[in-house]
């Protein structure tokens, strides 16, 4: 439906000729924002448009305008339409700028006529979070400029660009004035995985209106506005052209930003920064991905939600008006430099050429570089998690990466493996999935699949690891050797079933097939898992041609069978989550769990509360399945009686699921685990990372996973290994430890246990050491999930001897403390000489920062017990520019 709505705009867009006359005031056929809303958007302006008046707005300057035309490229959660406006007065043809995004097709005077006659795409993106209201204001203010403007300003802008207006990227945020969706889901990390209908619906649109500048208007903490330069670190495979564009827009900005008189030259530091905080790194952000995946110079622009409403949407749409301006004066060097920045893809993806690590900040050096490494060629190997591997190639050809399905065995002489190694002589079988660098896509390529993002700088906004191969646990290889495999292109998903049998059979290897399983399982079908755990088998007569689409579109195989399987039928969990101290239900793992569980697998969810277990009510007893997701409490709040209640639980043949802080520290204080916390040395730091585990087959939890596996840490609780249960993944003691992304101290957690399988009478307690749930885009993590979640209720784990001692010994121990919730704190690392400036600097902010002294390094943590975001933290950005500005030299700086 978006498809077919962007493209069908086209031909309605029609306006006076290129020519015609500028002059002064505005169309009076379409209406003000003040005559249609009753009060006037900036100057004057006294409360935020709601989503419905947003929508009327949209609607009613597109019957007045013949400049305008507006469409819905979806809805959110909660079902509100995402309405957006299109507008210009020449739009060209749309095809011709998504054609230079693929050099093969043009030649580069094709590529000049198109620069010199078409004009360039701008997107105007709003509200992202929820909260952030005025990006969402200014752009309807904008619009009605645009629609309705007669001056020589409004014409060279309607002359020169198509301008696509998406006021508002979150409505069910805005109406609850949440920085979350209704999932809990921060929409502004979720790009390249695309999990949420919001963010998949407004990428659909990006691929019809490919834009050359991207504006993301947000809000955050103070009063200040952020407009780029970026801070470092920026991702190596962004092009230069979108980082010069970037740079340029913000030269715009200073230039145009003065509003009333209160940013003059003389007090601008007091109105606007650049070069701090917002980074240009991870790949799943409204900038890096409209710059990475589309070429565009993508922005993140900021004001701080403590002014005014007018002054918050008057200088968004100060910022707005003055990068309209700027893309309108240079459009035909920015499509010249769009055409260019592919075809130098085209070449790096030729020779295997990786981007180098660059830096813009002012006194920042480059301290890791890209490796000198050449890559041609990835493969994704088809011999487990296939259903997995089908779902990263369909995510990276609605990308529009080119993939192929390899036809005959092909050998590649110098291999490297994910996770640090090397091969040769390997062979890659038919069936695996090739996806060459020499293609327009290179950038994005690398910038996903990559096995390592080498950051240039050690200053993190976010995490450092979001390598999808890596998260989705598939055994991939990637080669600089010149390969050219037998091979088709990929056209779809395979799955489904190939033949008429009476029974079928997948694999139970893949976070996909277990979507199937428990979508299967709410259908009222009677799947029968065989003994070995890693397959499923049903008679004909529950594929229906409705389970055969799933089956497909998840590219899940139904192999024929003649007979039917020996084993055990599934039955449906009874899921109940968890709400204790301090969880909230939108946001973090317990919005997660809403979504993975109940939206995506299908499963009904009970709330279970704290009173329900220390009062054993039936909102507890009912369930089979205790999901406790990541929290602050050590405890959940659970009495005496609620542990013992618990216990007993648990040992009638019910599972435990804990997650991370609060779900493996609640499990400790009921003596559910021999675990124990360890303490995390002072300048210890896991940024988001990958890390190599080893996996122990004796638990159902490790069913279909591979003997080596990997999986992400983001500064999670260290835990020892069990001594009563199955330790069912755990960091390598040995040489085989390995990481990516940006550690510091990391081989504290040699040894550690990451998932624990502990026994209860008929029960267990599954305890996940980090978040399998983090952003829905874990498909390693969910697929270990869903093997709890379906944990056969009988003694199946290794039962070790002395379970009850270890584990009152373990209860015993006083509860480790609470580091700060779901986010992590902030931390500031500078010499040890330069401790003492710091100190005093920072107790003009705080009298709870705590200071360590590890070698020549002092690391100052600042806590932050509400899990803010840094820029929504309330003064963690002025401290770290006050630092700055009296020289202390900042060595690193996490958010």
């Amino acid at each position: 439906m978006a498809i077919v709505l962007a493209v069908a705009l086209m031909p309605q867009l029609s306006a006076a000729p290129a020519g015609a006359a500028c002059g002064d005031g505005y169309r009076s056929t379409v209406p003000s924002p003040a005559s249609f809303l009753g009060f006037p958007l900036g100057a004057g302006q006294p409360r935020v448009v709601t989503n419905a008046e947003i929508r009327g707005y949209l609607s009613a300057v597109d019957r007045a305008s013949d400049r305008v035309s507006t469409g819905t490229m979806g809805t959110s959660v909660l079902g509100r339409p995402l309405d957006y406006a299109v507008v210009s007065d020449r739009p060209g043809a749309v095809e011709e700028i998504r054609a230079l995004r693929d050099p093969r097709g043009l030649t580069a005077g094709q590529a000049r006529r198109i620069a010199a006659e078409r004009p360039a795409v701008v997107w105007i993106a709003g509200n992202v979070h929820g909260g952030e209201t005025s990006g969402a204001d200014a752009a309807l203010k904008t619009l009605y400029e645009l629609a309705a403007g007669r001056s020589c300003a409004v014409k060279q802008r309607n002359d020169n660009l198509i301008t696509v207006i998406l006021p508002t990227q979150n409505p069910d945020g805005r109406d609850a004035n949440r920085r979350q969706n209704e999932y809990g889901f921060d929409l502004n990390r979720d790009w390249f995985a695309r999990t949420q209908p919001e963010t998949d619906s407004k990428l659909q649109l990006l691929r019809r209106f490919p834009p050359q500048v991207f504006i993301d208007a947000h809000e955050m903490g103070g009063r200040q506005y952020f407009f780029p330069p970026n801070a470092d670190p920026i991702h190596h495979e962004i092009a230069s052209e979108p980082v010069d564009w970037i740079n340029r827009i913000g030269e715009a900005n200073k230039a145009g930003f003065g509003y009333q008189g209160a940013c003059t030259e003389t007090v601008t530091t007091e109105c606007y920064f650049n070069y701090d905080t917002y980074d240009l790194f991870y790949m799943g952000y409204g900038d890096t991905v409209p710059a990475t995946g589309f070429g565009a110079a993508g922005m993140t622009y900021e004001k701080g939600s403590a002014s005014a409403v007018e002054d918050r949407v008057q200088q968004q749409f100060n910022t707005q008006w003055s990068t309209l301006g700027w893309a309108a004066a240079n459009k035909r060097a920015v499509l010249t430099g769009y055409y260019r920045q592919w075809s130098d893809a085209l070449a790096e993806g030729r020779a295997g050429k990786l981007e180098p690590n660059e830096v813009v900040q002012p006194g920042n050096e480059v301290r890791f570089p890209v490796p000198d490494l050449r890559i041609k060629s990835y493969f994704l190997m088809p011999g487990r998690q296939l259903a997995d591997v089908r779902g990263l190639v369909e995510r990276l050809r609605r990308m529009d990466v080119e993939v192929y399905e390899v036809k005959e065995p092909l050998r590649v002489r110098d291999a490297r493996l994910f996770g640090g190694r090397r091969a040769t002589g390997v062979t890659v079988p038919a069936g695996a999935y090739w996806i060459p660098m020499e293609q327009p896509q290179k950038h994005w390529i690398q910038a996903t699949l990559g096995e390592d993002p080498y950051a240039p700088f050690p200053y993190f906004y976010d995490v450092s690891s979001w390598s999808n191969p890596l998260l989705t646990g598939i055994e991939t290889i990637y080669t600089g050797d010149d390969v050219r495999p037998r091979a088709v292109p990929v056209t779809k998903i395979d799955g489904g079933r190939t033949r008429v049998a009476p029974y079928y059979a997948y694999e139970l290897d893949s976070a996909a097939a277990a979507q199937l399983t428990f979508r299967l399982l709410g259908q009222g079908a009677h799947p029968v898992r065989e003994p070995d755990l890693d397959r499923v088998s049903l008679p004909a007569s529950e594929v229906t041609p409705a389970v055969d689409r799933l089956a497909r579109s998840l590219g899940v195989d139904l192999t024929p069978r003649l007979r039917p399987v020996t084993g055990v039928a599934l039955t449906r969990p009874d899921v109940g989550l968890f709400r204790g101290t301090g969880i909230s239900t939108t946001s973090g793992s317990f919005g997660e769990a809403r979504y993975v569980l109940g939206e995506r697998w299908g499963l009904d969810l009970t709330p279970v509360t704290t009173a329900d277990i220390n009062d054993n009510t039936a909102a507890f007893t009912g369930r089979t399945v205790l999901l406790v997701p990541d929290g602050s409490s050590a405890t959940g709040g659970l009495t005496a009686a609620g542990q013992a209640n618990l216990r007993a639980w648990i040992a009638q043949g019910h599972t435990y699921i804990g997650l991370r802080n609060e779900g493996t520290r609640l499990a400790r204080a009921a003596g559910l685990t021999s675990t124990t916390e360890a303490p995390k040395p002072d300048d210890y730091l896991v940024i988001g990372s990958h890390l190599r585990v080893d996996l122990d087959a004796r638990s159902p939890v490790a069913a279909g996973r591979p003997a080596e596996d990997f999986e992400f840490n983001n500064g999670d609780p260290i835990l020892t290994p069990s001594s009563t249960g199955v330790n069912v993944l755990t960091y390598p003691g040995d040489d085989s430890f390995w990481h990516n992304g940006y550690t510091v101290h990391e081989d504290v957690l040699k040894g550690t246990a990451v998932v624990v399988d502990e026994p209860t009478g008929a029960g267990q307690a599954v305890l996940f050491a980090f978040n399998p749930l983090f952003r829905a885009y874990n498909e390693s993590g969910l697929h270990l999930l869903a093997n709890a979640v379906l944990h056969p209720s009988s003694p199946a784990t290794l039962r070790a001897p002395g379970v009850a001692p270890a584990r009152a010994a373990a209860a015993a121990r006083p509860p480790a403390p609470n580091l700060g919730g779901e986010w992590r704190p902030s931390r500031i690392e500078v010499a040890a000489t330069d401790l003492t400036r710091t100190r005093s600097i920072v107790s003009r902010y705080t009298g709870t920062a705590t200071t360590a002294l590890v070698g020549d390094s002092a690391y100052v943590t600042i806590p932050n017990p509400q899990g803010l975001q840094p820029d929504e933290h309330p003064f963690l950005r002025s401290l770290v520019a006050d630092l700055r500005a009296t020289g202390i030299p900042l060595r690193s700086v996490v958010g």
